[in-house]
């Protein structure tokens, strides 16, 4: 058992704004108790991790890399937080002594060498949520803790709430990777799984400390405020690039057919990039354990079987199965329609883009000599 805390202990959330690296980009929560008169003064975050793991880059593909609970001062890390330019705020908790020393000796019993270790789960349990199971688990019944309550939303779109407007081609990223479990609605518990949303939870949260019942947060300080920067390329979102490149392949696909240019070089490398985009997500689908990339349905449009199928077709030989193949991909393409609003409709113009090249290719098949088999 660790040692007491004096009465004069405070404990406080601290939430950190989100920076400009991918892994950042949704804030950070760390709980800090500092007590002068025991010299203790630790901030526990449960979202660190150690770069010597054996397989280290294999297990953070897989899911697999545990992430632990790591504690140390507070101000050198918010330093470090202040540098990126990334803003931190500071609630003083409303906790009796004996709720202060109950939260600190759950989180220095998750701090043992055998016990600071987790499997971390984006979505389920991470650096935030944890700080939500300890402030219940050390105050009990005598906490009223609603979770955050203020939206619902599913978790794709707490992502895009926070993603889209900042790291648009992260968002897109992301909702091409993570699959129909991201499209559940979080309850007011699993909403915490964001530093923000923690930080409100808190805010709305209520505690009974000598028959009186107080609001969890006493006081909130701002330690540092973000500096506003503007990104110049900010403009180049996946809407635009995917419209534009669209539109560019009507014009170049009306110039092939009105000259009669058969090629299918642009094809080879398009669905190509279609092929490998489809076993990716294979991949994460079946070879990873993150538990939120599997029944992704951008498998439809993606479809893997393109690489290396698409190699199949030239302007002298062509497969007898290969028109049968871009019929049901075309339906595979219709299919795909119902999922358009999973990437805030930036799927649209890659649907057209996909479309206009499978009218080409159909238009084409009657030009190319039926490739003659033994």
């Amino acid at each position: 058992m660790a040692q007491s805390l004096s009465p004069d202990a405070r404990v406080s959330l601290v939430t950190v704004g989100p920076g400009q690296e991918l892994y950042s980009s949704f804030g950070h929560s760390v709980l800090w108790i500092s007590d002068p008169a025991t010299g203790i003064d630790k901030a526990y975050n449960y979202g660190t991790f150690n770069f010597n793991t054996e397989n280290f880059y294999i297990k953070f593909m897989r899911g697999t890399l545990p992430y632990q609970l790591s504690a140390g001062p507070l101000m050198p890390q918010v330093y470090y937080w202040q540098a990126e330019n990334r803003s931190v705020q500071q609630q003083l908790l409303n906790l009796s002594p004996v709720q202060k020393d109950r939260l600190y000796q759950f989180l220095e019993r998750n701090f043992l060498p055998e016990n600071r270790e987790y499997q971390y789960k984006f979505f389920y349990d991470n650096c935030s949520s944890r700080l939500q199971d300890a402030i219940i688990a050390a105050c009990g019944d005598s906490l009223y803790y609603p979770g955050y309550t203020h939206d619902t939303l599913s978790f794709r779109q707490w992502i895009d709430r926070y993603a889209h407007t900042q790291k648009p081609w992260a968002d897109f990223g992301m909702d091409l990777a993570i699959g129909a479990p991201s499209d559940e609605i979080a309850t007011p518990m699993q909403a915490t799984f964001l530093p923000y949303n923690l930080s409100a939870a808190y805010d709305d949260s209520r505690v009974l400390i000598n028959g009186q019942t107080l609001p969890l947060v006493a006081n909130t300080i701002d330690l540092y405020t973000a500096v506003p920067v503007e990104d110049d390329d900010a403009w180049l979102t996946p809407q635009i690039f995917f419209w534009v490149l669209a539109g560019l392949v009507l014009l170049f696909t009306m110039w092939q057919m009105k000259y009669n240019k058969l090629n299918f070089l642009f094809d080879k490398i398009l669905f190509t990039v279609v092929g490998l985009t489809g076993w990716l997500i294979v991949l994460l689908w079946f070879g990873t354990d993150h538990g939120v990339t599997t029944w992704n349905y951008d498998i439809l449009w993606a479809f893997p079987l393109w690489f290396p199928f698409i190699f199949s077709i030239s302007k002298t030989n062509k497969p007898a199965w290969f028109q049968f193949a871009l019929i049901g991909y075309a339906v595979l393409l219709l299919i795909a329609t119902g999922n358009l609003l999973k990437h805030n409709y930036v799927v649209i113009p890659i649907l057209v883009t996909l479309i206009i090249r499978v009218y080409y290719m159909n238009n084409s098949l009657s030009k190319i000599p039926q490739k003659k088999t033994a």
